[in-house]
């Protein structure tokens, strides 16, 4: 089945390839660390007993924490947004325009779109805005913005924005910024809902879920590439539309689509939200299967600017960025079609891209002759 719409090939940067290193990140060296956290983490699950209580130890390195209470579970997860919030700062400086509605929803879709991968229904959000100092708060525009804009993924989601915290931490966080996160919890009730993995088979379909463009992964990335564009953040992408603006666009909220699916019958059996480690996070899940993908979604302009410009070629692109894809799901084959129908009731384009298959653990990316091993992603 081919592409909908195949990537264009990117034409070789004249400045060279920009990687994530060059960016100041490396998940080789971040990596280790979370490995290290997680198995310290488990080591305390016994502290649950006392309560009554014993966690779900499937969850361990998945993208959300699972307790088993009795009747159900209840899932969490905190999130950070990272550094989208420098681009919608100089933004403002350069056009006056305010994004911090959208940087909203950004930090709360980095909790929930993970809280969702394990069948949890949202239930509670809370806030950490950690400015650089005091003053920040005094640009009240701004500050409206960020509530507003808070409320309404909230809304759209259905969660109870239960509260949260907002120091001032001058001489941590850089002056005139802010650092921005979110803490989820959610419930899996029935218990049948719990989407771990352990119904994963050769034959699932997988199904993915489009993005509205970079989300907040790999803003490091695209704000150093931003050196070598002439005009900065207003260079204007193919269509006209300019590439801070673009980098901007709001990451989309998918608990819509998943609750949609518990309520038309249809339960997944492993879910991925596509964020650092690009399309690799779908090697996520410790079984060995081979995941084949056949139809590859649009890749956004912007993603495209960035490829091209960064001098990457498909590999290196599709290692860190989502490319067109923010959320797998992987279902029966037989409501692979029903999966892509309830999404897109939702307003969001779906497609039947892969499938799962007996094998060595891989992705294969036939349009694009991509293949990552299961050394590619190590999060365990």
């Amino acid at each position: 089945m081919p592409s909908p719409t195949a990537p264009p090939a990117p034409t070789a940067s004249p400045h060279g390839t920009l990687s994530y290193e060059h960016a100041g990140v490396r998940y080789d060296q971040i990596d280790p660390l979370k490995v290290a956290a997680q198995r310290a983490a488990a080591s305390t699950a016994g502290n649950l007993a006392a309560h009554g209580f014993s966690e779900i130890a499937a969850s361990r390195g998945e993208s959300a924490y699972v307790v088993d209470v009795g009747p159900f579970c209840i899932a969490s997860i905190v999130e950070c947004l990272g550094s989208k919030a420098i681009v919608a700062d100089e933004m403002h400086a350069l056009t006056g325009k305010n994004y911090y509605a959208g940087i909203a929803q950004d930090t709360i879709a980095m909790a929930i779109n993970d809280l969702i991968t394990v069948g949890a229904t949202p239930l509670i959000v809370q806030a950490y805005w950690a400015a650089g100092g005091s003053a920040w708060f005094d640009d009240a525009q701004r500050s409206a913005a960020l509530v507003e804009g808070w409320k309404r993924a909230c809304d759209i989601c259905g969660v109870a924005w239960g509260g949260g915290e907002t120091p001032a931490l001058a001489g941590i966080v850089e002056a005139g910024r802010i650092d921005l996160a979110a803490s989820c919890t959610g419930i899996v009730k029935p218990k049948e809902r719990l989407s771990l993995g352990d119904k994963l088979r050769p034959g699932d379909a997988i199904v993915l879920l489009e993005s509205s463009g970079i989300h907040a992964n790999g803003l490091s990335l695209a704000r150093k590439l931003v050196e070598r564009l002439a005009q900065g953040y207003l260079t204007p992408l193919p269509s006209g539309r300019g590439y801070g603006d673009a980098l901007l666009a709001p990451t989309l909220l998918y608990s819509p689509v998943t609750e949609a699916l518990f309520h038309a019958g249809i339960t997944p059996h492993y879910c991925a939200n596509i964020t650092g480690h690009g399309w690799r996070k779908l090697l996520r899940h410790p079984a060995a299967l081979e995941y084949r993908i056949h139809t590859v979604p649009p890749v956004p302009e912007v993603l495209q600017f960035v490829q091209q410009h960064a001098g990457h070629d498909a590999r290196e692109a599709y290692s860190p960025f989502n490319m067109g894809a923010g959320f797998a799901i992987f279902v029966a084959a037989n409501d692979a079609q029903r999966t892509v129908e309830v999404a897109k009731a939702q307003g969001v384009q779906a497609w039947i891209a892969g499938e799962v298959a007996v094998g060595a653990k891989r992705l294969v990316i036939e349009p694009l002759a991509i293949e990552f091993g299961a050394d590619a992603l190590q999060l365990r």
